[in-house]
């Protein structure tokens, strides 16, 4: 009987030390991608970000730049404040990590600035703002500063690509329905090979001006998280059913 317990206990001790391993060791890369991309995108699931979200997302290739500059931003804050993360003093963390962030956007400001006027034209004030976009602060204060460098770097690129999709997706739907265009100024974007992706789709006389308008981001955006839940959903209740069926064959 003394062997049985000690055998039981052992194995206890033995499960507690591999949870607590797994605990220390963190999240693995492939779930930390897996839920920037689609379990808590920031722009389906957080909701984050929903000014440039809405305002710039009226054509493909501005939402595209937008992503973009955002992306660069978030990940090389997160590597930064990651690698910085033990000598920053956790009482002053935040106005380090706005001052960062704010040196960051400033010279991605720049760069668009001086090698893509027509899209710096366009993105406008809404450039500027990525510093209080809070896809970057949250990141940053969720994940960077008590985490390693690629793990951060993984988390922050794959929130940012996210991000990027959502804004892709939504400005293409608002720009066919709202302008029978896809992807006007994309050679202004990505270079002039990216000319033959520009095409007019829809007549002026079959578009929906209101698809352009706040209004018709915030329709569409609805449209596009009803969709996820819905996939997430049906998938929910797959799992169930085949769960149900292997608990009767028992």
């Amino acid at each position: 009987m003394s062997d049985f317990k000690e055998t039981v206990e052992g194995t206890l001790h033995a499960e507690r030390n591999e949870k607590l391993k797994k605990v220390k060791k963190g999240p693995s890369l492939l779930s930390i991608v897996a839920k920037g991309l689609w379990k808590e995108n920031p722009g389906l699931c957080q909701l984050l970000g929903m000014c440039p979200l809405l305002a710039v997302t009226t054509t493909a290739a501005s939402a595209l730049g937008l992503g973009i500059a955002t992306t660069l931003v978030v990940v090389l804050s997160s590597l930064i404040i990651s690698l910085l993360r033990h000598f920053i003093l956790r009482e002053v963390r935040i106005p380090i990590y706005v001052a960062l962030i704010a040196t960051l956007v400033t010279v991605v400001r720049f760069e668009v600035e001086a090698y893509f006027p027509a899209l710096y034209d366009q993105l406008g004030i809404y450039l500027s703002l990525i510093v209080t976009n809070c896809i970057i602060m949250g990141r940053a204060e969720a994940f960077a500063g008590r985490n390693g460098p690629l793990s951060s770097a993984v988390d922050a690129l794959s929130c940012g690509i996210g991000f990027s999709l959502v804004l892709f997706v939504l400005g293409s739907i608002r720009e066919i329905l709202g302008s029978g265009t896809f992807f006007m100024g994309a050679s202004e974007l990505l270079g002039p090979w990216a000319q033959a992706l520009e095409v007019h789709l829809l007549n002026e006389s079959a578009t929906y001006l209101i698809a352009i308008l706040p209004p018709g981001g915030f329709f569409i955006l609805a449209m596009l998280i009803a969709f996820k839940n819905a996939l997430e959903l049906r998938s929910k209740n797959k799992q169930d059913k085949k769960l149900r069926i292997k608990a009767r064959q028992i």
